[in-house]
């Protein structure tokens, strides 16, 4: 989650949308024909997938409840990792989402964690101590305790590297991202490298192409080309394992009043997008306060998208949501909502807090810590009502 302007921008050029055809054969045709007989994954045992309108984590299926964690994978003690992958565990969260990118410029010289560095029209994947290795340790704690891992592979935002970090290094702008032969092929890399090394890990519950991704003022035919290529060349090197967008459910028709989520000014359409046969479940987050609507808004935006999910027969994930003030009164009730609707599978909160041997997790007003009553209220609480 990141607050950003939301201000439209001038609609994109009509050559990138052209060149965004262009892409989907360079880049997917022969992963696109393969994904035809790939269907969504409704494996049981220790491989997650989905059944019906639910999910399934180790053959059952049911409702989860879960939560994002961006920090987990730059903790740099493997203790702290494990007392919070502990806790989250005695909560009874099953699913958690962390950041599977941190794209650098420049080499760090702080012993800070980074998984990819793109610096002047090169890239080079970390897989040292202070690179891919932590997220190996995340990845393994998760085994040892059951719980199921969302892993993403790049950032729409600047946090962590993100789009800007390849255009910085490649050239282009956020929208051109998207279309460029270059900066894909080095995304896909990153992507292979990942995938590899964690694809029999009975830790993965889903791949996800991105955090938030947007492409303000462009065709929505330009995110759909790229997502359902993409989706189509992750499935061809590990077809078991779920595999999302992890947009925030811009673009809807359903439930629409009109308010600038439901509008297609991002780039995205939800229903469209979601009929991507590579594309096992549909994503959506809730934050009003960062997208200038109410509170109140947040019923109807669950239930437009359980709608939707309910016609493409995949499940719904409200992967993200949350207020800064009134946690417990506000979020209970999109809790409630959820529970009570036909088409949502699951939910994660935003975001997990703990205290570690450095102190506290990071704060973005939005975290959740352990141990408070909002924690009560929107951990121990929902999971025992779920």
């Amino acid at each position: 989650m990141k607050v950003f302007d939301i201000l439209l921008s001038i609609a994109c050029l009509v050559a990138q949308v052209a060149a965004s055809h262009l892409n989907l054969h360079r880049f997917g045709k022969l992963q696109n024909a393969q994904a035809h007989s790939i269907r969504r994954n409704t494996t049981s045992g220790d491989v997650p997938g989905t059944q019906g309108l639910n999910f399934t984590i180790d053959g059952q299926a049911d409702y989860f409840a879960g939560t994002n964690s961006y920090w987990i994978g730059y903790l740099t003690n493997n203790s702290d990792v494990d007392l919070a992958l502990d806790h989250l565990h005695a909560s009874g969260l099953r699913i958690l989402r962390i950041w599977g990118f941190s794209d650098v410029n420049s080499k760090p010289t702080d012993g800070k964690v980074y998984f990819q560095l793109l610096q002047n029209g090169n890239a080079t994947i970390n897989t040292g101590s202070d690179g891919l290795q932590r997220l190996d340790h995340v990845v393994g704690a998760a085994e040892r305790r059951g719980i199921k891992l969302i892993i993403n592979f790049v950032n729409n935002w600047s946090d962590f590297g993100g789009i800007n970090a390849y255009t910085t290094a490649f050239g282009g702008t956020s929208t051109s991202w998207y279309t460029s032969p270059t900066i894909q092929d080095v995304y896909r890399k990153y992507i292979k490298a990942v995938v590899s090394r964690y694809s029999q890990s009975p830790a993965i519950f889903a791949w996800e192409l991105a955090n938030e991704p947007r492409c303000n003022g462009c065709n929505t035919s330009v995110i759909y080309n790229w997502a359902a290529s993409t989706s189509a060349y992750i499935k061809s090197l590990d077809s078991k394992h779920m595999v999302a967008i992890g947009d925030e459910g811009f673009g809807l028709d359903i439930g629409s009043d009109g308010s600038y989520p439901f509008t297609y000014a991002e780039g995205l359409d939800f229903a469209k997008n979601l009929a991507i046969d590579t594309i096992d479940f549909g994503t959506f987050h809730l934050y009003p306060s960062t997208w200038g609507v109410s509170n109140s808004f947040g019923n109807g935006w669950i239930t437009a998208h359980a709608k939707a999910c309910a016609a493409a027969q995949k499940p719904c994930l409200m992967e993200e949501y949350g207020v800064d003030t009134d946690k417990c009164t506000i979020e209970s009730q999109w809790q409630q909502t959820v529970l009570g609707t036909k088409g949502i599978g699951a939910d994660l909160f935003w975001q997990y807090g703990d205290k570690l041997s450095t102190g506290n997790t990071p704060n973005d007003d939005f975290t959740i810590y352990r141990g408070t009553d909002d924690y009560k209220c929107l951990v121990t609480d929902h999971v025992a009502n779920k």
